[in-house]
C-alpha cells in the first residue's frame, strides 16, 4: 500500500464584514477538499467592532456556518430571519440563487463559515435556508466530537449533502490521543481551530504539527490518521469524494464558465436583484458587485 499524499497549506488572512479571518480554502495550493470549496477561520476573538455583512449574492453552492462562540443574526432573500448560536448549523443552499446579510450579535465570535459546491443536478435547484440546532455528540478516544455532517462511527448528522462528505468538529480539554478511522476514497483536510496538534496519518513517515493557519490535506487513500494534543485544542476533520474538475469560483459564485460569472454579477447589478431577489429588514446598503476579471474554465 502506497503512503497517502500529504501536504502542508498556509491560510490567507483576510476581513469579512470587520472580522479579521484565516482563509484555508480556496488556495493556491489546493482549491477543494470534496465538495468543500471556501474554509473561513474567524477568531475565538473579542472585537471592539462587531461583523456586518450587508446582503450579497450566492448560487451554485451551500454556505455551513458552524458556531462556537458568539451569536449572528441570519436574513436572507427567501424571508428568513434566524439566530445562529454556539453547537448550532446554519445551513443555506443557493441553488439557483440566492441572497443574505450577517450581523454578529455579540463582541466574542468564534465560527466556521464554510461553502459546499454542489453537482452539476444541483446547482440550478430552487434555494432554501435550514438551521440544525442540535447535532450528534460522540467521545473519539478523549477527543469531545460533534458530528456536523455526514457518517461517523455509527452515527449520522442531520445536515443533509448533494455529495458524500464528512465534516466534524474535535474538542479537547487536556492531553488526548486517538486514531480515527477514515473513508479511503476520501481526501481530508486537518484544520486546527485553537492549539497544537500532531496529526500522523497511516502510512505517512512524519508526524506533522499543525496549528491555526495551517491545514493539513491528506490525500485519497489513507486508512486512519491520529491525532494528538498536549493540551488543550480544537481543529475540523473536513472529507469527501474528489472532484474530477474542482468549480470556478468567483466572488460569492461558484459555476463551471465564465460566462455565468458575467450574467450572475449582471443579475445582481439589478435595483431587484434579478434572481438573487432581496434582503429585508437588513438596515445598510447591499454589497456591490465588483469587476468580473479574466476568468478561465478549471
Amino acid at each position: 500500500m502506497s503512503a497517502p499524499f500529504v501536504e502542508r497549506i498556509a491560510s490567507h488572512v483576510g476581513d469579512v464584514g470587520g472580522l479579521p479571518i484565516q482563509r484555508a480554502l480556496p488556495n493556491k495550493a489546493r482549491r477543494t477538499i470534496g465538495a468543500w470549496c471556501f474554509a473561513d477561520h474567524a477568531g475565538p476573538a473579542t472585537t471592539t467592532k462587531r461583523m456586518n455583512v450587508g446582503p450579497h449574492p450566492h448560487t451554485g453552492l451551500s454556505t455551513f456556518s458552524w458556531m462556537i462562540e458568539g451569536e449572528i443574526l441570519h436574513r436572507d432573500s427567501l424571508g428568513s430571519e434566524q439566530v445562529l448560536r454556539p453547537g448550532q448549523v446554519n445551513l443555506m443552499t443557493a441553488g439557483h440563487g440566492i441572497s443574505h446579510s450577517e450581523e454578529s450579535l455579540t463582541d466574542r465570535i468564534h465560527l466556521a463559515q464554510l461553502w459546499i459546491a454542489l453537482p452539476d443536478a444541483e446547482r440550478e435547484r430552487a434555494p432554501s435556508f435550514q438551521h440544525f440546532p442540535e447535532l450528534p455528540r460522540l467521545g473519539l478516544g478523549g477527543w469531545d466530537a460533534t458530528l456536523l455532517v455526514g457518517e461517523l462511527d455509527g452515527c449520522r448528522s442531520p445536515v443533509p449533502s448533494f455529495t458524500p462528505l464528512l465534516g466534524v468538529d474535535l474538542a479537547c480539554d487536556g492531553p488526548v490521543d486517538a486514531v480515527l478511522r477514515l473513508r479511503r476514497g476520501f481526501e481530508y483536510g486537518v484544520m486546527p481551530l485553537e492549539g497544537e496538534i500532531d496529526v500522523a496519518p497511516t502510512g505517512h513517515d512524519v508526524v506533522e504539527t499543525v496549528a491555526p493557519g495551517t491545514l493539513l490535506y491528506v490525500g485519497p487513500g489513507c486508512e486512519a490518521v491520529e491525532l494528538r494534543s498536549a493540551g488543550p485544542a480544537r481543529l475540523l476533520l473536513l472529507g469527501g469524494e474528489p472532484w474530477a474538475t474542482p468549480p470556478l469560483l468567483w466572488w460569492n459564485f461558484v459555476g463551471r464558465d465564465p460566462a455565468e460569472m458575467t450574467a450572475w454579477a449582471q443579475d445582481w447589478a439589478r435595483e431587484d436583484g434579478g434572481r438573487f431577489g432581496v434582503v429585508k429588514g437588513y438596515v445598510g446598503p447591499r454589497i456591490a458587485v465588483p469587476p468580473v476579471p479574466a476568468l478561465r474554465k478549471p
